[in-house]
C-alpha cells in the first residue's frame, strides 16, 4: 500500500502527516511505503512535477514487489494526497484507490479560494488562463474506469468541503464506477486520518471487504 500526505501540496507538510495511519495499516497486516513528493515553495513541486514524483514512488514500490505475489497495489491518500491518489488511479499506477477528504475540483477551489490561494501556486496559473491544465489535474474531470475506489469525508470538513466530494461521487455514479462513499458525521478533515477517531472503523472496514488479510 501506497501513502500520501495532505497539505495542500505544500513544503511546510511532509510525509509524518500519515504516520499514525500508516502505523495502524502495517499493525493490521498492510506493508506500507509512505510516500514523500515535491511540493510549491522550496522542493519546487507543481504540476505536473509532483505526479510525476508519485508515479516514479508507485513504480518503484511495484518493482520492489513488497506483498505477496499477485497483490493489487493500492493508494490511500488524504486531502492533496487524495487528489494525488485518485490522479493515480485514473492514470492507471495502481489498482484501488482510497481518499480521505480528497481535492477534487481544482479549478473550484480556486473560484472558492481555497487555502489561501495554494491551488494556483500548485498549478502555476489560473483557470482562465489555462483551462485545459485544470481539467487534466481534477480527477472529476478524468475519464470513467473500472478501478475499485473509496471516497471517505467528514460533515464538519472546513478545509475541503464536503460539496467537493459529494459532487465528484455523483458524477462518478452517473458513469457507473466502481466508488464507494462513506459520508461521516461528526468528523472534521482531520479525523479522518486519526485511526482512534470513530469513523475510522468504516473505513477499515472497506479494506477488510475489499482486500481480506490471510
Amino acid at each position: 500500500m501506497i501513502a500520501l500526505h495532505g497539505g495542500w501540496w505544500r513544503d511546510r507538510h511532509d510525509l509524518h502527516l500519515m504516520d499514525p495511519v500508516c502505523a495502524h495499516l502495517h499493525r493490521s497486516g498492510w506493508t506500507v511505503a509512505n510516500v514523500e513528493y515535491r511540493r510549491t515553495g522550496d522542493d519546487f513541486g507543481g504540476w505536473p512535477v509532483t505526479m510525476s514524483d508519485v508515479a516514479d514512488a508507485i513504480a518503484a514500490v511495484r518493482a520492489a514487489e513488497l506483498g505477496p505475489d499477485g497483490s493489487p497495489t493500492i493508494a490511500i491518500g488524504h486531502s492533496a494526497g487524495g487528489h494525488l491518489a485518485l490522479m493515480s488511479l485514473s492514470r492507471g499506477l495502481i489498482d484501488s484507490a482510497v481518499a480521505l477528504a480528497p481535492i477534487t475540483d481544482l479549478a473550484r477551489c480556486v473560484r472558492e479560494e481555497l487555502a489561501a490561494n495554494a491551488t494556483v501556486l500548485f498549478m502555476g496559473s489560473e483557470p482562465d488562463t489555462d483551462p485545459q491544465a485544470y481539467l487534466d489535474a481534477s480527477p472529476i474531470s478524468q475519464a470513467p474506469n473500472s478501478r475499485r475506489r473509496l471516497i471517505v469525508h467528514g460533515c464538519q470538513d472546513d478545509r475541503v468541503p464536503i460539496e467537493h466530494s459529494r459532487n465528484y461521487i455523483r458524477v462518478a455514479m452517473s458513469d457507473n464506477e466502481p466508488v464507494s462513499y462513506l459520508e461521516m458525521i461528526n468528523t472534521d478533515h482531520f479525523d479522518v486520518i486519526d485511526p482512534e477517531h470513530a469513523s475510522w472503523p468504516a473505513t477499515e472496514a472497506w479494506f477488510d471487504i475489499q482486500y481480506p488479510q490471510p
